[in-house]
């Protein structure tokens, strides 16, 4: 048997109803389309990201390798005789520190996987000016033999105001 509804009733129901259906579209609907959006622009926005930093290493790695290239054409053009021990031992001697150094003791590593050997030489400085470091440190630095001072060690020497002890490990690369 059917219900008989009043028309205020009817009206009631029917808004219902809609309000019914309209939830439905907007949890069915709609908002699962604008979640979507929202992720495909978190997404657009994270491999944005991503791009930046792959073009920003991609750039370094560039510059690296130009760089790496640089170094392997200076080392093939260093003079075949090239040892980093009278190397440094030459740039004492026009320094005018030659009666300072107390020793010079050189080491190499053998090659590993790649095509270098790294010699290194450690050497001790006495009763030097920081002047003097700097100018031999100097000479180390801008030669284009590759050479590079890898670790430094300054004390003052004793009690003579002004001077230093200085120990030097210097290093390089041989092809």
């Amino acid at each position: 048997m059917p219900l008989k509804l009043r028309k205020r009733e009817k009206i009631a129901v029917g808004v219902a109803a809609g309000c019914l259906i309209l939830f439905l579209i907007l949890q069915l609907v709609i908002f699962p389309v604008l979640d979507q959006k929202k992720r495909h622009q978190r997404s657009i926005q994270s491999k944005k990201l991503a791009l930046q930093e792959i073009l920003f290493l991609k750039s370094e790695y560039e510059a690296i390798q130009a760089k790496a290239g640089l170094s392997h054409k200076r080392l093939s053009q260093r003079d075949k005789n090239f040892t980093l021990f009278s190397f440094l031992d030459r740039l004492v001697r026009e320094s005018g520190l030659k009666g300072n150094i107390t020793y010079m003791k050189p080491t190499s590593t053998p090659k590993s996987s790649g095509p270098f050997k790294i010699t290194a030489v450690e050497m001790k400085l006495q009763t030097i000016t920081m002047e003097q470091l700097t100018t031999y440190l100097y000479k180390v630095e801008t030669s284009k033999n590759e050479v590079n001072v890898k670790r430094i060690s300054i004390a003052k020497a004793g009690k003579q105001a002004g001077y230093i002890d200085a120990v030097l490990q210097v290093e390089t690369f041989e092809i």
